[in-house]
Formats: C-alpha cells, structure tokens, sequence
C-alpha cells in the first residue's frame, strides 16, 4: 500500500520533477553506473516521511540508503521543496482562493531524540530533547508557514518570523489581516508587533479558560494534528540539520495542500482521473 494515495502524489511528483534540474554527466569515460531515478527517491523520501522510518529501513535493492541522503541534499540545495510549497498554495489560490483575512499562529513542540541544531530541553516531556514548530495558517487550516525552532523557545519571540514568512504572498495580501492567537501571546510586545505589521489581534486573555474563549484559531490546532498523526517524521524528528526538517515540512505542506484542493476542487471542476469519490 502506498504511503500516500496516488491521486495525491502524482500531482504533486508532475510539479516536482519540473523544478529539478537537469544533471550534467561529467564523467570522463561515461561508464560509471546508471543514475538512480528521481521518482524512486522521491518515493522513498514520502515514505520516510510518512512512516517515520530511517533510511536505512527504507532502502533496497533500487535504491540505497546513501543515495537518498544525497539526493535529499542537492533537491535541498536547489530549494526544490519551498518552490514546490509555494506552487501548490499558488494553484490552492488560484482554483479555491486562500482565506487571507483571518490568520492563525501556534507552536507545536515535538520529540527530537537525536538532539540537532533546532532541539533543545523540552518543558512537556521531562527536559528530553525536543523541537518546536511555529505555524502559521489562514482561515481554513491551510499551512502558510512554519518556523523551527528549539523546543524551550517560548511562542511570543517566533511571532515576528512566522508572520514575516507571508512575504512569499509578495502584495497580494488583504489590507487588513486578522491574527487570532492564544493566551501564550498575550503580552504588550505581541499587541505592539501587531500594530507595527498593521494587523488585527484576536488574543486570548490569560487565566480565563480556553472553551470559553471561542476563537477562530482552532484551525491552527487542526494543522498541527495533520502533521503529527500524517507525518511520523515531523511528530518525532530525528534529523539534525534544521534545513533538512524544514524540507520535509514543505513536502508535508504540499501533501496537505494538494488534498485540500483535490477535495474542494472536486465538486467544483472536472478532470481527467478525477477520483469517483470526494476524497
């Protein structure tokens, strides 16, 4: 069983093996062994991602472990996994429309065993070594942005990296932007940047209970489930290197993004191999 349904994937792999660039052979003689497909590495990094497993466990008699790890580095390099990010939220926006005038912002902190450039003491799991994501999404749940960080970083100092990544929108953003948070953010410094980038805050105030405070920002909780219970490499991240995890939350995102739209598209357009069933 595929770690993902093709109906998804295969969208998503026609864009991405458009970003790829093309590979110079260099060799002298050119008799060195035959280059390793793409889709097959591709394949093995959503089932790396997907399942949480090591490469080593997913490597086999197509492709080795190394050369995951080697692709994985030069797709990096090539920033392949923000462009295709940014591709499926142009298409999303294009076909659907982004809910831009309500935004929602929350950390999730996450286990980091292997510790990392962007794991440090985590205050919910006995001082074990985790990481936090602070994301940022619109009005419907849909990923926007993602800032990693250590785990005993607190969400209010991430605030101004996770709005700030709404640059890629360039100025096609609303003129007046709504941000719901929770009680976490619920300080003068937040109220302040708030009025700096010219937005709206929806803060919950401390000490009262969060049920009764019912907000627009429960979609951003949403979000983080998706990562978590989709996605076993981002609920327990085991890479070091924070350019890496960032590379398999956009390839996350753009999973996410890519079903959301096949979904709301469905009963909207027609297409060829458009599933029986709403997805």
């Amino acid at each position: 069983m595929p770690a993902v349904p093709s109906c998804i994937i295969e969208p998503i792999w026609d864009q991405f093996q458009v970003l790829i660039p093309p590979v110079a052979d260099e060799h002298p003689l050119g008799c060195h062994r035959p280059r390793i497909p793409d889709r097959v590495v591709f394949d093995k990094l959503v089932q790396v991602l997907v399942l949480g497993a090591a490469y080593e466990k997913i490597a086999d008699t197509t492709c080795s472990a190394t050369t995951i790890r080697r692709r994985r580095d030069e797709w990096i390099a090539a920033e392949i996994f923000t462009a295709l990010e940014q591709s499926c939220l142009h298409a999303y926006d294009k076909m659907v429309g982004l809910a831009l005038e309500d935004l929602a912002v929350d950390g999730c902190i996450t286990k980091a065993p292997c510790g990392g450039e962007a794991a440090g003491r985590s205050p919910v799991d006995r001082g074990k070594q985790g990481t936090k994501r602070s994301v940022l999404v619109d009005g419907t749940g849909l990923p926007l942005g993602v800032v990693v960080a250590a785990a005993n970083r607190h969400d209010s100092p991430l605030l101004r990296p996770t709005l700030e990544t709404l640059s890629r929108f360039g100025f096609e953003l609303p003129e007046r932007i709504t941000v719901h948070l929770d009680a976490g953010y619920d300080s003068k410094a937040t109220r302040e940047l708030l009025e700096e980038l010219g937005c709206d805050g929806e803060i919950a105030t401390k000490g009262i209970p969060a049920p009764i405070q019912n907000t627009a920002r429960w979609v951003v909780e949403r979000t983080n489930a998706w990562h978590n219970r989709g996605f076993q490499k981002l609920a327990v991240c085991t890479e070091k290197r924070t350019r890496v995890i960032e590379a398999f939350i956009g390839l996350a995102n753009a999973i996410i993004i890519t079903r959301r739209l096949i979904r709301e598209a469905w009963t909207r357009h027609r297409w060829d191999n458009r599933p029986a069933r709403r997805p």
